[in-house]
């Protein structure tokens, strides 16, 4: 049982770790292969935004049907890994937890 919920604890740093490489590779993928639609994300009103916000207008992006519409396979699978991965994350720690209220 310990093995178990060591497993759903590394599983769910993994899953939290992926989500946020998964965001940093849609970003780098926007940056390369769609120039456009990556200026309409970093910039705000001609000018470059800051961090935090070209943070946010990322966020908007990857929740948006914006980015499946670019038809670009790799963008896709990269946004349902950010999508789904920290779904998988919560519940994997939950699962933990349960198993630690359990284990007293």
């Amino acid at each position: 049982m310990i093995a178990f919920y060591l497993t759903l604890l590394m599983a769910g740093v993994a899953c939290f770790l992926l989500h946020f490489a998964a965001q940093y590779r849609v970003a780098s993928l926007l940056r390369r292969k769609h120039p456009h639609e990556w200026q309409i994300i970093a910039e705000a009103d001609g000018q470059k935004a800051s961090l935090l916000r070209t943070w946010m207008r990322l966020q908007l992006a990857l929740r948006s049907p914006v980015l499946p519409a670019l038809e670009d396979h790799a963008v896709t699978r990269w946004r349902l890994a950010w999508r789904y991965s920290l779904w998988v994350a919560w519940a994997c720690w939950f699962g933990a937890l349960g198993i630690q209220l359990n284990a007293r």
